[in-house]
């Protein structure tokens, strides 16, 4: 910018900035800043014509140029005026209907057209011995305009130029020539402001002239300028601050409006249109009564002013102090009881279809009368009518009673029938309306109570309301109820209050006014709301009068421009551009934005919604930030929309598009890979389980051959070597047949007994397929019961004698292990007891924490080693079967033997193998053991 001292701003219709300076102007567009600079000079004035053409003065000219410049293009061309005076001048600028110009000089204004230029002279600048001249003009739509200076004086301060005069402005209480006039502004209105240097500001409206200065509120005295924004809101430049003005729906009267009571207790609105108002002090009159003040000792026959009437007549009943009055032609004239006394405090009063008045009084009872002809004709002391506060005339005949407890009462023809509502205990009945279709409301503290046809309902928050407390209630013309209450002021529409009676439990769309509308609430103990002929409300506070034009509430209608102010991502701030990027990673999102619309902006509400990730839109009310945390990479749709203070929404909004970009770990191409590397993954683990199917299938295989050749060596040891010993007896019976037939005979008889045996040994060998040998987990029994049948049977030759030791604590073994350890010893035994020739065979069983032992020994003739490798080769395969055995249960088999030493077989299976359940010191051992694979033969 070409200087920061800023002396003049204007709002181009296309929204941009105009900014004149000390040192040229300057345009703000479409975010950029244009430069007009000048040689020299100060910027006073700027104005755009009917064609959108900018026209500027500039003053403080030390080379004689010329004043008034238009922009062109990206230039500036300057015009004279024609008069050396105006190039000393602060040269105020303004446009008239017809697009001619008027500029202000020293002691002069001119009117210029490019074709035609005219002077007028002002006598009382000539005259002045002060320096300033003409501060400011405003031409107004009639083709007069107002000039204003910053002396004041006869000829100067405002005045009008029309037809070629200056004229003041001047009424009883006002002079614009004693104005010392800094800034002057024409609103939308037609209302006419006016800045001061030392005064604040006069507001001119049909020749009534407003005054508001620091005591108003007012941020200083000395005004520098106006400005006025698209909602009509005005905006007060001081030497202190900026103010805003605006009309406020709801307008209050006090004191400093002129009311001369600083206490409002009731408010009457009459039939001609005058509004009167009640309180501690006396009686006023507005509108169509202006001065009229009744004060005690000045007419008023008391000081603190109650309840107000006006009857069909036009005449005015007005309580004071314990009395009730009525006012007709300027003089107050008392109601009294038939013997003098008066009837006490009047707290209600109201006219029935013949003409009585009803009054409710505070006395001794409290008392209800009626008064006739302007006297007292019945008194109904309570409880005779129930204790009541208020009264209102029903539409066919007799009258309604607001009860201190809270109910309602109807009272007719000498009879009252209650009416009791639900509700906490000391709540009145503040006042009474009844409608014109007969339905009668009540202000209480709990809510608005209502009864029709005989129906009783009450509408509280549960309902919309903004509050329970009503305090004082008034139908406008069109039907609709409005609620002076304890929050604010409520309008209930005639279709939503229509709703309401006929279903109680609805939520009711109601328009609310509170603070920031003017609403001032307060509590009037007699008369605290009215309505006059032309459709005003009016509600008296306690303290003030306030007032609402249902009629001409036009509302704002200005959709707010919504605008996104700035984009915060892991606390840096970015600016709001399209196609934003965010660096991966990026966590936290705040997003700022606003609406501008300054009439209540604490009204203003909010919706936003964020496609990619919201469903549906949010509701922040009137917050003006967004937050997420949870956002992933990718493309987002920021859209945010706003409603003013009276609900009108700008459904466009604003919209922000950003972008999250993702961290490597986030994109497309890790995620491939990461899928590759799954599928390979399933691959192997595919793999893996179709080798575990080929082990299993393998295991299987082994475990069907290794059976196939237990089932051998079972056989072997069983049939093939009964069949092989049946076949030499038979060979032997055959060659003794001829020359020995009775030792051939007896041959015979052992074949048969043996080939017996041996049908009995294959039955044993295939029921061994079948389960196990040992049918518990004793095997010194089984061994035992082996080696006594084999003693009885006879199976040696020779005298042989078994016995079976058993060392350490028995323990329970696998039953595999078990039917193996059976097997290896009945095959160890059966050898012995057949082949070793032995008189003692033993067999010892050792239970030990680290191991199982098992020892099969005898004292026969033994043999040599090469023994065992010639019957393999034969095709005996018991002691090879005795050691595949071992191994196959992780054990190790060893033999001992030499010829004429007899033969030791030992197997010893580790523990963890053995057992069930293994010592807890053999664990760790078992695991570290290496287990040796093969048999120790020692020969």
């Amino acid at each position: 910018m070409l200087s920061s001292s800023i002396t003049e701003l204007l709002v181009d219709r296309d929204g941009s900035l105009w900014i004149g300076t000390e040192g040229g102007l300057s345009h703000w567009t479409k975010q950029q800043l244009v430069n007009y600079p000048l040689r020299q000079g100060r910027i006073n004035s700027i104005v755009q014509d009917h064609n959108g053409s900018i026209w500027v003065t500039r003053s403080r000219l030390m080379d004689g140029g010329n004043p008034l410049c238009r922009v062109i293009d990206l230039k500036m061309k300057c015009f004279s005026m024609g008069t050396e005076d105006l190039e000393l001048a602060r040269m105020a600028l303004a446009k008239d209907s017809s697009e001619a110009l008027w500029i202000g000089g020293t002691t002069m204004v001119a009117r210029w057209k490019p074709d035609s230029s005219k002077v007028f002279n002002i006598k009382g600048l000539k005259t002045s011995q002060h320096q300033g001249g003409v501060y400011d003009l405003v031409a107004n739509p009639d083709g007069s305009l107002w000039v204003g200076m910053v002396w004041r004086g006869h000829g100067l301060g405002l005045q009008k130029l029309f037809h070629g005069r200056l004229k003041p402005l001047i009424t009883p209480e006002f002079d614009s020539s004693t104005l010392e006039v800094e800034t002057l502004f024409l609103d939308r209105e037609n209302t006419l402001w006016i800045g001061t240097s030392q005064d604040g500001i006069y507001r001119l409206h049909d020749n009534k002239v407003d005054h508001f200065s620091s005591a108003d509120g007012l941020s200083n005295e000395h005004v520098y300028r106006f400005y006025e924004d698209h909602e009509g809101n005005l905006w007060v430049a001081t030497s202190k601050g900026l103010d805003m003005f605006r009309n406020l729906p709801v307008v209050s009267f006090s004191t400093r409006e002129g009311l001369s009571i600083s206490e409002v207790d009731s408010v009457l609105a009459l039939q001609n249109g005058g509004v009167w108002v009640g309180g501690y002090e006396g009686l006023d009159a507005l509108q169509n009564q202006p001065g009229y003040r009744f004060r005690k000792q000045k007419g008023l026959p008391g000081k603190q002013v109650t309840s107000m009437l006006e009857d069909h007549t036009g005449r005015l009943w007005v309580g004071v102090d314990n009395g009730l009055t009525i006012y007709k032609d300027g003089v107050f004239k008392s109601i009294n009881r038939p013997d003098g006394r008066p009837i006490g405090m009047v707290t209600g009063m109201t006219e029935d279809m013949r003409g009585n008045v009803w009054a409710e009084t505070i006395a001794t009872p409290r008392t209800l009368y009626r008064i006739q002809d302007l006297s007292v004709r019945e008194e109904f002391p309570a409880p005779e009518v129930p204790s009541g506060r208020k009264v209102a005339a029903d539409p066919s005949e007799g009258i309604w009673i607001g009860l201190l407890n809270g109910d309602l009462a109807r009272f007719q023809n000498g009879r009252t029938e209650t009416f009791r509502f639900e509700h906490a205990q000391g709540s009145k009945v503040e006042q009474l309306f009844i409608n014109t279709d007969g339905t009668v409301f009540g202000s209480t503290a709990f809510g608005l109570i209502a009864w029709k046809n005989g129906k009783r309902q009450i509408l509280t928050v549960r309902n919309g309301l903004p509050c329970d407390s009503v305090r004082a209630l008034i139908a406008d013309g069109r039907g609709a109820l409005w609620l002076y209450m304890q929050c604010g002021l409520v309008e209930i529409p005639a279709t939503e209050l229509q709703k309401w009676l006929e279903h109680s439990d609805s939520e009711l769309q109601l328009r609310v006014f509170d603070q920031f509308d003017g609403v001032q609430p307060g509590w009037a103990p007699f008369v605290g709301a009215t309505r006059t002929p032309d459709g005003r409300l009016w509600f008296a506070n306690g303290h003030l009068l306030q007032m609402i034009d249902p009629v001409h509430l036009a509302g704002n209608k200005v959709q707010p421009p919504v605008q996104i102010e700035d984009v915060v991502a892991d606390t840096r701030s970015y600016t709001p551009l399209t196609n934003l990027k965010l660096p991966p990673r990026t966590r936290d999102i705040e997003i700022d934005y606003t609406a501008l619309s300054f009439v209540v902006p604490q009204k203003v509400r909010f919706r936003y919604k964020l496609e990619g990730h919201d469903s549906r839109w949010q509701d922040p009310g009137a917050r003006r930030q967004a937050f997420y945390n949870d956002l992933h990479p990718g493309y987002y749709k920021f859209r945010v929309i706003a409603s003013n203070n009276d609900g009108v929404w700008n459904q466009d909004g604003a919209t922000l598009v950003f972008y999250i970009a993702p961290a490597w770990y986030q994109t497309n191409w890790f995620r491939l890979a990461c899928v590759g590397a799954l599928l390979l993954l399933l691959w192997a683990l595919y793999q893996v389980w179709l080798q575990q199917l080929k082990k299993q299938f393998t295991r299987e295989l082994e475990a069907r051959v290794d059976e196939r050749t237990r089932i051998a060596r079972d056989l072997h040891d069983t049939l093939l070597q009964s069949f092989h010993g049946l076949m030499l007896r038979f060979q032997t019976a055959s060659n003794l047949s001829i020359t020995r037939p009775a030792e051939a005979k007896q041959t015979l008889d052992s074949a048969i007994d043996e080939a017996a045996e041996a049908i009995t040994e294959g039955r044993d060998a295939i029921q061994a397929l079948r389960s196990s040998p040992v049918d518990t987990d004793d095997i010194v029994s089984a061994i035992k019961a082996l080696g006594e049948e084999l003693v009885t049977g006879g199976t040696s030759n020779y005298p042989v004698s078994f016995r079976i030791d058993v060392a350490g604590t028995p323990r329970n073994l696998r039953q595999v292990v078990r039917d193996e350890i059976y097997w290896i010893a009945c095959e160890a035994v059966r050898n012995a007891f057949r082949h070793s020739c032995a008189h003692q065979i033993t067999v010892e069983i050792q239970y030990d924490d680290r191991q199982f032992s098992l020892h099969v020994q005898d004292d026969g003739k033994g043999f040599n080693g090469g023994a065992v490798d010639e019957a393999a080769s034969a095709g005996h395969f018991g002691l090879h079967g005795m050691s595949e055995r071992a191994k196959l249960v992780g054990g190790e088999l060893e033999l001992w033997s030499g010829v004429e030493s007899g033969v030791n077989i030992a197997l010893n299976i580790p523990a963890p193998f053995a057992y069930t359940q293994s010592p807890a010191n053999l664990r760790s051992w078992w695991s570290k053991m290496l287990l040796r694979k093969g048999s120790a033969k020692k020969l």
